[in-house]
């Protein structure tokens, strides 16, 4: 069967993104392990900043859709979605690994595209998250905090695994891509949720004091 060449151009770049970084990959590296012609990465994305550009767009596409697809239940509660959003996010890093890596690695630097998905994307999470939160404190679901601290918190659990791969490998010897990984995690970030944000987490604190 004849691969798809757009495909693999993509699957070689964000292969040689993660190990080399962006500015360490050349075309030439990428046609090469793609096995293709360097013309045809030209066709598919025109050059190299094309095709950084197609990752950051394919990654917070389906990021922010599966945000989007859980906050219409949020009516069922605003803990309950949040949970909810952190499980399909937190699925779908671990299913991309390499593609979060890549991302997030180059979200730190200050550039045009990064500049672009700020405005875009990033905003657009913040306003589910926002939503989420104000709704926890309306419904008294969740006790008031600041809610970009909260997202500070939230973001670092959703992106630090993936963010830096290489120190959770080698100093923490915990592995991402590892199935037991994003159960275990799930638990934690949880964990976080009932006993930081829940309202319920207090009261049963103040039942056992008294």
């Amino acid at each position: 069967m004849k691969k798809d060449s757009k495909s693999e151009i993509v699957k070689a770049a964000i292969e040689l993104f993660n190990s080399n970084g962006y500015s360490g990959t050349s075309i030439r590296d990428i046609a090469e392990l793609a096995k293709v012609n360097p013309a045809t990465i030209a066709y598919h994305f025109e050059n190299k900043k094309g095709l950084l550009e197609y990752c950051f767009t394919s990654f917070f596409e389906q990021y922010t859709h599966l945000i989007e697809e859980a906050y219409v239940q949020i009516d069922q509660g605003a803990k309950a979605c949040l949970k909810r959003i952190v499980a399909n996010l937190l699925h779908f890093q671990c299913e991309n690994i390499l593609l979060a890596s890549v991302v997030y690695r180059e979200m730190s630097m200050n550039s045009q595209i990064v500049r672009e998905i700020l405005t875009t994307y990033s905003l657009k999470e913040k306003f589910y998250f926002q939503k989420i939160f104000e709704r926890g404190f309306e419904w008294n679901e969740f006790r008031p905090h600041s809610i970009p601290y909260l997202m500070i918190q939230l973001k670092g659990y959703l992106t630090m695994p993936f963010m830096n791969a290489h120190y959770i490998r080698e100093v923490l010897f915990i592995f991402p891509n590892e199935p037991f990984f994003e159960q275990k995690y799930l638990r934690a970030i949880n964990s976080w949720i009932e006993h930081n944000l829940s309202v319920a987490s207090i009261k049963t604190k103040e039942v056992m004091i008294n």
